[in-house]
């Protein structure tokens, strides 16, 4: 990333603010060489942890708490003082509502956005695009350090290891041993388990698969149609009545399909066929534990009825089926990117 010009002035400009974004998942030693570097450059500092509100999962296991404990653990209380830890919720699908819950983030610590404030990272691949997006800001370049990355660190405790020194700081791995005394991470290890395994089904392909799904997104009256999730992945989550694409049909009749089966749904088919409204492609790399999962969403407008919803039962994979009203939609209990497919669709 090239520097601006007030960076090739003064390589060690002094900020009041510096940002720094990641969901820190868990926050490691490449992280705080990063705020060790953000201490010196500025007065204060404001960790935006991602992925806020969010449900436990093999991705995001940790809460916006416990990071933030990781995090200001690390620092003598006189440097922890100055670092201030907020939760950034995800805009998946919507940059535009991304950079604003991050303006009202930073706002939320400075007052206002005129401040002197800069952004510090480093470019360690497309997620950190994110440097570019705020012209007004200037942006601090950190190198990697020892290329460091969360992923393995995550993904090898998930699944019993326990994360050496030389990759976190104690703060971590204090946060990390308590979890690990938990019912959440007992949950979080069986799912990792079943995700290995479920990968080592296609170890043996010439490159790794990529799956096809569909999704339906059926509202009526105000309310959506979910189903609550009987199996792992996410066994208990909400999520859209959905799923795999069989070899011999089109999206859209897999995406009837699985609504009939995991819903049975009392609309008679030509009419639930005559409610598409429209369809959309959701493709985040990341959206899936299971690999690279790309979904077709397809959103039914049924019209209102005074007899009321239609009757629902849940099914096949689904543990239940049920009408939600949308005021009640709730981002922490939903499925993989789900919530982020049904506001980007219906428009909330």
């Amino acid at each position: 990333m090239g520097d601006s010009v007030e960076q090739q002035t003064d390589k060690r400009r002094h900020y009041r603010y510096l940002v720094f974004i990641g969901r820190f998942q868990p926050f490691h030693r490449g992280h705080k060489a990063v705020v060790d570097e953000a201490l010196q450059r500025a007065d204060e500092v404001i960790m935006l942890i991602g992925s806020a509100n969010l449900p436990r999962s093999l991705r995001n296991p940790f809460s916006v708490a416990e990071r933030a404990a990781m995090i200001k653990g690390a620092y003598s209380s006189a440097d922890a003082a100055r670092i201030h830890c907020v939760g950034l919720d995800d805009a998946l699908y919507n940059d535009t509502r991304w950079l604003q819950y991050v303006q009202a983030c930073v706002k939320s610590v400075t007052g206002d956005l005129q401040s002197d404030i800069g952004l510090i990272g480093h470019s360690k691949d497309s997620s950190s695009y994110y440097l570019s997006l705020f012209p007004n800001w200037d942006s601090v370049s950190v190198p990697n350090y020892h290329n460091l990355s969360a992923t393995p660190i995550r993904d090898s405790y998930l699944m019993g290891a326990t994360p050496t020194p030389e990759r976190t700081p104690e703060s971590t791995r204090h946060v990390l041993d308590d979890f690990k005394k938990t019912e959440d991470y007992q949950q979080l290890h069986e799912e990792a388990d079943f995700i290995d395994k479920y990968k080592r089904q296609w170890q043996s392909a010439p490159y790794p698969p990529t799956f096809m799904t569909a999704d339906a997104l059926i509202v009526q009256s105000g309310h959506i149609l979910l189903v609550e999730r009987r199996s792992m992945p996410g066994r208990g989550l909400w999520a859209l009545p959905g799923g795999f694409v069989n070899p011999k049909e089109t999206l859209f009749d897999a995406c009837i399909r699985e609504l009939r089966e995991e819903t049975r749904l009392k609309v008679p088919e030509p009419v639930l066929r005559g409610s598409c409204h429209s369809q959309h492609t959701f493709d985040d790399p990341y959206r899936s534990a299971r690999g690279r999962t790309i979904t077709q969403a397809f959103y039914f407008q049924l019209k209102n009825d005074p007899k009321g919803l239609p009757k629902v039962k849940g099914g096949d994979d689904a543990a239940k089926a049920f009408w939600l009203p949308l005021a009640e939609l709730d981002a922490t209990m939903m499925f993989e990117d789900h919530y982020a497919i049904i506001t980007k669709m219906v428009g909330l």
